[in-house]
C-alpha cells in the first residue's frame, strides 16, 4: 500500500513540475515574440533602447533567440517528458542569473533589481528538480 501512495506522489510531482515548466516556457515564448514583433518598446522594460536600425535588429535577433530558445527546449521537454532538453535552459538562466550577480556586484543595484534575478534563479531550480525527476540520461552519456 505504502509503495502505491509513495507511486501516486511521484507521479502527481512529474505533472506539477511539467505543468510548471510549461507555464515558465510560454511566458519565455511571450518575451520573445515581444521582442520579434515589438523590440523597441519591449526593450525600454529592460532598461535598453535602439539605437536605429541596427539596434532593433540586434534586440529583435538577439533577445529573440534567447527566449524563443529557452521556451522552445522547455516546452518540448515538458511536453514529451525528456528532461534531456531541460539542460539547455538551466544553463542558460544560470549563466544569466550569474552573471547578474557579478553585474550587482561590479555595478551596484537598480529598481527592482531583485526580479529579473529571481524569475531566472527559479527557472534554473525548477528545471534542475524536473531534471532530476523526469525521464534523462546520465550526464556523461550526453557529452560522450
Amino acid at each position: 500500500m505504502r509503495k502505491i501512495a509513495s507511486l501516486g506522489v511521484v507521479i502527481i510531482m512529474r505533472f506539477v513540475l511539467t505543468a510548471l515548466i510549461f507555464l515558465f516556457g510560454l511566458f519565455d515564448l511571450m518575451m520573445g515574440l515581444n521582442f520579434l514583433l515589438n523590440p523597441a518598446a519591449t526593450a525600454t522594460g529592460f532598461g535598453l533602447s535602439a539605437n536605429g536600425t541596427q539596434g532593433l535588429s540586434t534586440l529583435r535577433a538577439d533577445f529573440t533567440a534567447f527566449f524563443g530558445v529557452v521556451a522552445a527546449c522547455m516546452m518540448i521537454g515538458a511536453w514529451r517528458r525528456n528532461a534531456d532538453l531541460l539542460l539547455v535552459p538551466a544553463a542558460v538562466m544560470g549563466v544569466a542569473v550569474s552573471v547578474r550577480a557579478i553585474s550587482l556586484a561590479v555595478d551596484g543595484t537598480y529598481p527592482a533589481w531583485q526580479v529579473p534575478m529571481l524569475v531566472e534563479a527559479l527557472h534554473v531550480v525548477l528545471l534542475i528538480a524536473a531534471w532530476r525527476v523526469l525521464p534523462h540520461h546520465r550526464i556523461t552519456e550526453l557529452t560522450s
